[in-house]
């Protein structure tokens, strides 16, 4: 910014006009029937498009009338918590999980075993890729440097146009081995020029999860506990892929149906993520919690809790604005199945840490901010907890910092993003181009030298 301090205020000065001529009046979007955000007032999504990868269930009809319902995931039509269950005792739950998305079917344990020999493979880098590119300009914004990293590695792809499915399936299991190598690096790079800490890069081992990997390359030991990897796992599994309506994957889907290259769309997907309202969510929660921790004078004492939950609704504490992180779900209604899920591990890496007086005032969050919220606010489905409320608490045990949070949920999303690009390269062939009504109206051009 140093370079542009002469037109600074320049821009102070013409911030007047954008606040002036671009702020549409909220009732107009009623008034015309426009969902804004492409969701209706009681949050339910415009159908924009057709999917086998995966569903989200928050309703059940009873004799033709909707009810709020326990949520379901489904990938591929196989409920997530299946597939959590079904690996336990194993490693590659979100490796079975990946190669069903993007195959439409489970593995058997040799295509298994194959198809994680494969992205064993896949994890490795042009040569001099990692001191070249993302050590040139580290970062604190890890998003970031990651999206500059895709979009360079087209650089080295002679084929990265080729939209042939064996090309791109290709292209899409080597970012899914090299995501992780992206994130970590990325973060060690800007730990060690920007925060002067060690420095140094532990290669991945092939043989190894995507999990076990990335606590590996991250840590100075390389060292891991089997439950810390169990834990990372399941949670990799469970961020891989949330229907074809979330906003990165919307994104996804959108710029694949331009014709571009795998790279661009990859790297639109991750600059989507990045923002708080999406994949950032759960480092709200825990500033959040921070907060709750710093202004509690006991914060084993329920009625203290409950009164600081009361401001936080009233827009009176933290961020003031009215709302309780990591509660509540733009689809789920009385539940949210992968924080179910998710709950049962965290109980016990709480347990193994020595963490259980912290877990104590997440539950008792838990069951008293539905409450809350129902008596404050006009409720048009239930209210729970969503995976972001713990996924964040489990990151920190693990060690991992929270520049990487978002960039985790990457590595585990690139798999779902990857499944729903080929399925749009296959199905649908047509340019998404919605439409948006104007409200600019007509003007007669003015002569430069009549205007005031």
């Amino acid at each position: 910014m140093d370079h542009l301090q002469n037109v600074l205020s320049y821009f102070d000065q013409q911030q007047p006009l954008c606040a002036e001529h671009d702020r549409i009046p909220k009732d107009l979007y009623r008034e015309f029937g426009v969902k804004a955000g492409l969701r209706d007032e009681t949050g339910k999504g415009v159908l924009a498009g057709l999917t086998n990868i995966s569903d989200i269930r928050a309703f059940q009809y009873v004799d033709g009338v909707k009810h709020p319902a326990d949520g379901q995931l489904l990938y591929r039509g196989y409920d997530v918590k299946d597939l959590i269950n079904g690996s336990r005792g194993s490693r590659f739950a979100f490796e079975e999980a990946g190669y069903l998305l993007l195959f439409g079917q489970l593995p058997t344990p040799e295509q298994l075993e194959q198809f994680c020999a494969v992205l064993g493979e896949c994890r490795t880098m042009p040569t001099n890729f990692t001191r070249d590119v993302i050590m040139k300009a580290p970062s604190h914004d890890i998003m970031n440097s990651m999206a500059r990293s895709v979009l360079t590695l087209a650089s080295y792809d002679p084929k990265a146009a080729d939209l042939d499915t064996a090309n791109v399936l290709r292209q899409s299991i080597q970012l899914a081995g090299i995501f992780p190598m992206l994130a970590v690096y990325s973060y060690h790079a800007y730990n060690h020029y920007e925060k002067d800490a060690s420095m140094y890069i532990h290669r991945p081992d092939p043989s190894l999860s995507t999990a076990e990997n990335f606590l590996r390359m991250l840590r100075p030991d390389m060292q891991y506990t089997p439950l810390e990897a169990r834990v990372l796992d399941v949670a990799l599994l469970l961020h891989a892929e949330h229907g074809g309506g979330n906003n990165s994957t919307f994104t996804t889907r959108v710029v694949t149906s331009s014709g571009t290259d795998t790279y661009s769309a990859m790297a639109a997907a991750l600059c989507s993520l990045k923002g708080p309202r999406h994949g950032g969510a759960n480092l709200m929660v825990m500033h959040m919690m921070q907060n709750i921790r710093d202004n509690l004078h006991d914060i084993e004492d329920d009625e203290e809790l409950e009164a600081y939950l009361k401001k936080l609704l009233h827009g009176e504490a933290f961020d003031r604005k009215g709302l309780i992180y990591g509660m509540g779900h733009a689809v789920y209604s009385l539940s949210d199945p992968r924080e179910v899920v998710f709950k049962g591990y965290v109980e016990q890496l709480a347990h193994e840490k020595g963490r259980d007086k912290e877990l104590s005032l997440y539950t008792r969050i838990e069951r008293m901010a539905p409450q809350l919220i129902a008596q404050e606010r006009k409720i048009f489905k239930g209210v729970s907890p969503n995976v972001d409320f713990y996924s964040g608490f489990v990151y920190e045990m693990l060690g991992i910092p929270m520049e990487l949070y978002t960039p985790l949920f990457a590595v585990a999303r690139v798999m779902g993003w990857s499944a729903h690009r080929i399925e749009e390269l296959l199905s649908a062939n047509k340019i998404i181009r919605p439409a948006y009504k104007s409200l600019g109206g007509t003007h007669d051009y003015l002569p430069r030298s009549q205007r005031a």
